[in-house]
């Protein structure tokens, strides 16, 4: 098995798609006998193992919970096989630093489009355009210098390879799901735990409460629902969806951060997950949901097209369409027994072992061995 070390600029304590991904990738290939170092931004709460090492990092003013970690390659980082950066900025610098010091492969996972996060820095539209277009342009330059770009769908394959070009070598590699945790559980005690009663119908979203998700349109979609909105998560857009919820005068219950180990009950507690945002390179929560046999209205945009399957797994509905979004909710807790009894048939193909296996066969091309 290959030594291979990552660099990304979001890891544990903070909870998301990227960290879980890089975290429970670590683990299977360490349970493989391979060894898999991780660079990342320091933050308290956090005690590292061995073969994570924590680099000096700084609040990041534009957005309340990211640290900016320093692009820096740590001394005890050595005698690796292949360098993976999950992030074009910052730390991964600090990976494409290591590699071309020490000539070796650099993978780059393609986690989220950077120029979706424009609107974060300005509110100015012709200077957010800008920004967008030099992020892309910076990307482009980035990921040029990757012996394999990894992606988690095919839908964001297709994305990256109309705007970088066919020079990239793209692999599709889905994140996975540990569907030895994510499974259906018994959900009374968190509900309630969470005030939330056995008798009600309940729709809801996890994960950062971004605007960039269209979380509001959960809140519109809702209005007239004979239903409870549960949010679990948190992040820059809370407040404001807070505020839109009292004004349309929909149910809604914020639950604020999950522990992991939450997760499985809050699923399991939901008759149908909601998934509003355009954004998503594979939408990591959705396929969890799924694992835990709930199914899932999404956006029919970017990755959610092809990650939630229609008539099997949930139902999608048009951006910006307030009412297919309502009509797609009801459709799915009409069908909540079926689409229920279908995602668990599915269960095993959404397993993480399954993307790790694929992530071994892109570091074998990439260092030209089966080793």
């Amino acid at each position: 098995m290959h030594s291979v070390v990552a660099f990304t600029d979001t890891y544990l304590p903070t909870v998301n798609g990227v960290t879980y991904t890089v975290h429970s990738w670590r683990d299977r290939w360490q349970a493989r006998g391979g060894r898999m170092d991780v660079v990342y931004p320091d933050a308290d709460g956090y005690e590292p193992e061995n073969g994570e090492y924590p680099i000096r990092s700084l609040p990041f003013p534009f957005y309340d919970g990211f640290r900016f970690g320093l692009p820096r390659v740590p001394r005890a980082v050595r005698n690796v096989d292949v360098v993976h950066a999950h992030t074009p900025f910052a730390l991964g610098l600090g990976g494409l630093r290591l590699a071309r010091r020490e000539g070796l492969p650099f993978v780059v996972s393609y986690h989220t489009p950077s120029s979706e996060y424009a609107s974060y820095l300005t509110s100015r539209r012709r200077l957010e355009d800008g920004i967008e277009r030099l992020s892309e342009s910076y990307e482009r330059w980035f990921l040029g210098h990757a012996a394999a770009v990894v992606v988690p769908s095919e839908a964001t394959r297709d994305d990256l390879r109309s705007r970088v070009g066919d020079d990239v070598g793209i692999s599709v590699v889905p994140n996975g799901v540990d569907v030895d945790r994510f499974r259906p559980v018994d959900a009374t005690a968190f509900r309630d735990r969470h005030g939330l009663s056995d008798s009600d119908t309940l729709v809801g979203y996890t994960g950062r409460h971004g605007y960039e998700k269209c979380l509001s349109d959960i809140i519109d979609a809702a209005a007239g629902l004979d239903a409870t909105v549960v949010f679990g998560g948190d992040g820059p857009a809370r407040e404001h969806l807070e505020a839109t919820a009292r004004e349309r005068g929909v149910d809604a219950r914020f639950l604020g951060f999950l522990d992991r180990e939450e997760l499985p009950a809050f699923y399991s507690s939901l008759d149908a997950f909601l998934f509003p945002s355009p954004v998503e390179t594979q939408g990591l929560v959705a396929l969890e949901a799924n694992a835990c046999g709930t199914p899932v209205v999404g956006v029919d945009r970017g990755a959610l097209s092809n990650t939630i399957e229609e008539g099997v797994t949930g139902y999608h509905y048009d951006l910006g369409d307030t009412e297919g979004f309502r009509a797609a909710i009801e459709r799915t807790l009409d069908e909540t027994a079926e689409l229920e009894r279908r995602c668990l048939d599915r269960r095993e193909s959404l397993s993480v072992e399954h993307a790790v296996d694929r992530l071994a066969d892109v570091y074998d091309a990439v260092t030209g061995s089966g080793a």
